[in-house]
């Protein structure tokens, strides 16, 4: 039988970080349920204390911030031990080729653009927490 402090039985966490209170709201909406602790992050430097402190099992990242930006963010988690193994996902607006090349190239493992689709972002989603 399943402990309380059991991995199958723990929440799982999420950080979402945008700039942008509307797509962090409208992001924490569509994925909103039982089993999901939704975390939330402002801009970069709130992000990677937030990842450090609450160790997500997901970050949905933006890319296009003002203080520090997605890709400085996600080069960052990579290099930090504790938050390297964390899947990280692009959601932004930034749909053209050069950032998601290097998106992929500073350890994101997959994209969703703004305006966002909730099933793709739901599925996209699912796929990273259950594996």
């Amino acid at each position: 039988m399943a402990k309380e402090g059991d991995t199958a039985m723990r929440r799982k966490r999420i950080l979402l970080v945008d700039d942008c209170k509307v797509s962090l709201l409208t992001q924490e909406l569509m994925l909103s349920g039982p089993n999901l602790e939704v975390l939330k992050a402002a801009h970069g430097v709130e992000a990677l204390c937030r990842a450090v402190a609450d160790l997500p099992d997901l970050i949905l990242l933006d890319v296009k911030m003002p203080d520090v930006d997605g890709l400085e963010v996600l080069r960052v988690l990579r290099s930090e031990e504790v938050t390297r193994d964390i899947p990280v996902l692009l959601v932004t607006a930034c749909g053209d080729p050069h950032t998601r090349s290097e998106g992929i190239r500073h350890g994101c493992r997959d994209y969703v653009t703004k305006p966002v689709d909730a099933l793709e972002l739901k599925t996209k989603v699912a796929r990273y927490l259950a594996g």
